[in-house]
């Protein structure tokens, strides 16, 4: 903590212009902002724009950024190169000919909306607007504008991230933490401090247990992954629980290699050796949990020798790190998702909160705290909701073919698999009627990213009568399907503000956007009024930086300006809000943290609860460890572990033929996502989509290192090139997902090589876990093979050149990758 001390003493803050918001150095014009997306991922660091005759020329991390104090990841640095790329989308186009021949005519705005206009009041008349389907990409700062603007502006209930089976990003977690905690944990780093791990209040946890997830690479859900180093550096011990060994299992006191998908029984086996050994924190269980009798009554055969054998570890390993675990006086959990990626995600979720909780890890420092968005801004999913009309509400597509949770109040978003459902056979699960006719895409490239069964989906996109896709970068979802393409503003050229969890940060433009592009805020600006005049009346925002204000102000997703009663502009009265304009915010240096989420055991001061009283926000006041909550969404209320649909003890039948675990989604270091793909600096860092295979398992099936291979499964097939290593134990393979080339021909039948490389050839709709939720995305079955001469796919036969350089899949084929 000294040697940070001594850090934020060094800064030459003279030299870094602090409090300024922008100044002139060497000839460019540098701006103090924060990066967040598009393009980006799911986090927003301090940053230097550095601009010169109206282009940005390069970025810098900005020390004075309490966030991240100057460290930037090379997505960051290299944004210059996406920022000012030749391929951008930079007009409305609409599509010319038939869809998939990716041919384009370039319109103006007016007719773009005059178009838009036009379908959405015609659809609503005939089918009402419940037909219309809004969709967003990955949770960023389009995850509460984009529903703001489906639900207030479209007046469609279905807001959806499209294709995604068992709502299986992030919603598991923190629906599986609200439940039994009331709010959402998060591993302490001094996130919540300004003055960082110089605080104080805050202690380094004894123990991190890293758990499904890579946070160097991934920086997911507002968490930076380095924070976790500098609590190693300052002597935090790490336990890691991955299928993968990654930086922090080769640093592990226990690498636990469990088998995809096993997660949960590992849980329940800790849970057991922690209860029926009396290691949990018994006063901070007595006084504020109840439900343990129900927990142990649930759990209690579960014992490391039951877990041995489903997860392929050791029992003698399992119960040492639970020991080692539970020894700590303060013990975090950073978890990532494969909590939601896997069937038995809600009940994984459920074990994990209780085991932060019977140790007493909950809100302490080093432990994992309980945060909410900053000074109370909460624009959400539910944005905008109270101008969809009823009718519309009432028929909200919240059921997956009859089963599982049916959503409510629970669950803002639309369910994917009901909208694939309603796609394919125009009815609901129920029988009734019910067409989807047009579908708003907002920087969502489905086809080659979120979209469980691709082939199938792309199949179901081809019926909708009328699609609209808004991104900067023409995608394959974009040549496939899409009728019009609304060209977006990337981050520097924003005006914008957003929070997860804290601090609250501004987006403020460094330079204009590039030809006709808009900002999404200005595209809900501009459209609103022409969609819902009532709306915008209400809303009252006439520019961009107007909806920033309402942000900031505290916009609860149902208030109409800062207030109830004030449109569009800051009052005091609003509940929750910074107190402070998107400018006034960002000449502040672009961030504030607030005292609510600073604050340790805010559960005995009464800060958790409305009433005020000492508590958690839960229905009893206490942490539910077998949550009340789940018997009303009609799940299981204790911890359990279900096999995935197959695998050894599933289907050992199909062993045989299939006889390795296929886990995907992993991040890297250049890409987020499907995004980036573009990027000739990012290309020559990763330029191929890699495999890692076991060495044993390389020489047993007959791939190389550095060539092609198909994985293939009862369901479909994809290629990627082989990455021969022992990160992955004997038995186990892991894909990456997210790729494209943007370098190959985006008609039919290549689009773009979507479906070349693509895992989601392998993965199934329909396919979830209790509930509803959760899905099979990280331990499907495969077999893995050599690309022979003469295999081909769609995607391989042509390469396009493109503005930043040539990438020729084709000629690759079946040759060595150097």
């Amino acid at each position: 903590m000294a040697n940070y001390q001594e850090f934020l003493d060094g800064i030459d803050r003279a030299a870094y212009h602090e409090g300024e918001l922008t100044w002139e150095e060497d000839g460019y014009t540098v701006t103090r902002t924060y990066q967040y997306s598009p393009p980006g991922c799911h986090d927003s660091c301090g940053v230097l724009f550095y601009a010169k005759d109206g282009k940005l020329d390069h970025v810098e991390g900005d020390p004075l950024s309490p966030f991240t104090n100057g460290k930037l990841c090379m997505r960051c640095l290299d944004l210059p190169e996406i920022v000012n790329h030749p391929d951008r989308v930079l007009y409305p186009m609409k599509r010319a000919g038939e869809r998939g021949e990716n041919k384009w005519q370039r319109i103006t705005w007016d007719e773009a909306y005059d178009m838009i206009e036009s379908k959405v009041k015609s659809i609503r008349e005939e089918f009402g607007s419940e037909s219309i389907v809004c969709v967003h990409g990955t949770g960023r700062n389009v995850n509460w504008l984009v529903p703001l603007f489906g639900q207030a502006a479209l007046q469609t209930p279905n807001i959806s991230t499209l294709f995604f089976t068992g709502f299986a990003c992030y919603m598991p977690r923190v629906c599986g933490a609200m439940a039994p905690l009331g709010d959402f944990p998060i591993a302490d780093a001094a996130v919540a401090h300004e003055d960082r791990y110089a605080d104080p209040s805050f202690k380094a946890p004894e123990v991190i247990v890293v758990w499904g997830n890579e946070p160097l690479a991934s920086n997911a859900d507002g968490y930076i992954g380095h924070w976790l180093v500098q609590c190693v550096q300052m002597g935090s011990r790490i336990i890691s629980i991955d299928p993968r060994l990654t930086w922090w299992g080769a640093r592990a006191a226990y690498h636990l290699q469990l088998r995809p998908g096993t997660d949960a029984a590992l849980a329940c086996a800790w849970l057991n050796v922690i209860i029926s050994e009396s290691l949990y924190d018994h006063e901070f269980v007595d006084c504020w949990t109840t439900g343990l009798d129900e927990l142990w009554e649930g759990i209690k055969d579960m014992t490391p020798e039951w877990a041995a054998p489903i997860t392929g570890l050791s029992a003698e390993d399992i119960a040492a790190s639970a020991r080692l675990y539970a020894s700590g006086n303060n013990s975090a959990i950073q978890w990532g998702l494969a909590f939601d990626q896997q069937m038995s995600a809600m009940a994984l979720n459920l074990a994990v909160c209780d085991l932060m909780a019977i140790c007493g890890n909950i809100d302490r420092p080093g432990g994992n705290i309980l945060v909410r968005n900053s000074f109370e801004i909460n624009a959400g999913y539910a944005s905008g909701e109270d101008f969809t009309p009823k009718s519309a509400k009432d028929r909200k597509l919240t059921i997956a073919r009859g089963t599982g949770i049916t959503g409510g109040e629970f669950i803002a978003h639309a369910c994917t698999d009901g909208i694939l459902h309603c796609i394919e056979a125009g009815e609901l699960p129920t029988g009734e009627p019910y067409p989807i006719k047009m579908i708003w895409f907002q920087s969502s490239n489905s086809l080659a990213c979120a979209g469980m069964d691709a082939p199938r989906d792309y199949e179901a996109l081809k019926t909708v009568d009328f699609i609209v896709n808004a991104d900067p970068i023409l995608t394959p979802l974009s040549a496939a399907v899409a009728d019009l393409l609304l060209p977006v503003a990337m981050s520097c050229e924003r005006n914008s503000a957003r929070t997860w969890w804290t601090p609250v940060r501004t987006i403020y433009r460094a330079v204009e956007p590039a030809g006709e592009s808009k900002t999404d805020e200005q595209i809900v600006v501009d459209l609103m009024p022409r969609l819902n005049p009532e709306a915008a009346e209400a809303f009252g925002w006439t520019k961009d930086t107007d909806i920033a204000d309402w942000y900031l102000a505290g916009g609860d997703g149902k208030k109409h300006g800062a207030s109830s009663n004030v449109k569009g502009n800051i009052s005091e009265k609003a509940k929750g809000g910074v107190g402070m304009s998107f400018q006034e915010l960002s000449e502040k240096g672009g961030y504030a943290y607030d005292d609510w989420n600073h604050t340790y055991e805010k559960y005995a001061k009464g800060m958790l609860r409305d009433d005020g009283n000492p508590g958690f926000s839960t229905p009893s006041g206490r942490i539910e460890l077998a949550p009340y909550t789940y018997r009303v969404w009609g799940l299981t209320p204790t911890p359990f572990h279900t096999e995935p649909p197959e695998g050894p003890v599933t289907t050992p039948e199909l062993m045989e033929q299939y006889p390795l675990i296929l886990s995907c989604g992993g991040r890297s270091f250049e890409f987020f996502h499907s995004e980036h793909r573009q990027m000739q600096t990012m290309r020559e860092f990763h330029p191929w989509p890699l495999v890692m295979v076991n060495p044993a398992d390389a020489e047993k099936y007959g791939v190389e290192d550095g060539r092609w291979a198909w994985i293939e499964n009862g369901h479909g097939r994809f290629k990627q090139i082989v990455k021969v290593t022992p990160r992955v134990a004997p038995g186990v393979i892991h894909a990456e997902h997210g790729w494209w080339f943007p370098e190959e021909e985006g008609a039919e039948p290549s689009l773009f090589g979507t479906f070349d490389s693509n895992p989601n050839n392998c993965t199934r709709a329909f396919e979830t876990g209790e509930g509803g939720i959760g899905t099979n995305i990280k331990s499907m079955i495969c077999r893995i093979y050599p690309f022979a001469a003469g295999d081909e796919l769609p995607g391989e036969r042509v390469t396009r050149k493109g503005g930043w350089g040539d990438y020729t899949v084709g000629a690759m084929r079946g040759s060595k990758v150097d």
